[in-house]
């Protein structure tokens, strides 16, 4: 399954939270929030900012009542979710919701049981999940909104890294790997792909097996990818990467992101 453990402690991924929201923002501020997201088709700016705090309100609810089955996440996917606030209250309401999400979150701790929607054999069902994920949704939807106001868009290479890592982890999941009745199949021997992102980080995904596995470090690949941390990861979240390239088996690592790409869609 691979490294099990995050190269960010809890607090960190807390703090996260918070900044990335800020950042998020200041992206935002003054801009035209009827403008189209592209790489969220049919929201627009406005839709995303709700979204991300949606997300953030929904999982608070989920740590404040130690839920232990999936709660309500209307709040989360419904396009009519707070539209009753004001446009000019979205960056409050937002860093808001951030906030007092990371006071949930430490008032708990990091190993409290809770529901997740990740598969419990690969990561385990806690607050720990939480604090981590939503500092990575608030990430790439910063970029999204990055995308559309033109804002620079710069993360921190080991925060990127983690993210890549987290990634990783969800990718080994049986949805994304287990035989599609008229599919190619993505395991098989030998196959192996290689990310590289410099003095950032080294992975290899081993697809050689009865289920992928990754580690951290290189190895023999039949795909490889390589640029800066950050557009790696833009990439693996199918969102625009201008600095990575890409060598070997296109057709493998094309099938891989289809794959793993899944839940984007949910």
């Amino acid at each position: 399954m691979g490294e099990a453990l995050s190269t960010f402690d809890f607090e960190e991924h807390c703090e996260a939270i918070v900044a990335q929201t800020r950042l998020l923002a200041d992206h935002a501020e003054g801009a035209d929030l009827t403008a189209p997201v592209p790489t969220c088709p049919g929201w627009n700016l406005g839709r995303l900012l709700r979204h991300v705090g949606g997300d953030h309100r929904w999982a608070a609810d989920v740590v404040a009542t130690r839920a232990s089955q999936p709660i309500d996440d209307e709040c989360v996917n419904d396009p009519a979710a707070y539209s009753y606030l004001d446009d000019s209250a979205l960056g409050g309401w937002l860093i808001r919701g951030a906030t007092e999400l990371a006071d949930v979150l430490r008032a708990a701790g990091p190993d409290v049981p809770v529901w997740t929607p990740a598969d419990e054999e690969l990561v385990e069902p806690s607050t720990g999940f939480w604090a981590r994920r939503m500092a990575y949704e608030t990430l790439l939807h910063r970029a999204d909104a990055a995308l559309v106001t033109g804002a620079e868009f710069v993360v921190d290479e080991r925060l990127a890294a983690d993210a890549v890592e987290e990634w990783l982890q969800f990718s080994t999941v049986p949805e994304a790997y287990e035989p599609l009745p008229d599919g190619p199949g993505l395991l098989g021997p030998g196959r192996a792909l290689g990310f590289d992102a410099g003095t950032a980080g080294e992975w290899l995904l081993d697809l050689g097996g009865e289920r992928p596995r990754w580690r951290r470090g290189g190895g023999a690949a039949t795909a490889s990818v390589r640029g800066p941390v950050t557009d790696l990861l833009l990439f693996l979240y199918d969102r625009p990467a201008p600095g990575v390239r890409t060598r070997g088996d296109s057709r493998l690592l094309d099938l891989w992101l289809e794959r793993t790409r899944f839940w984007l869609e949910a």
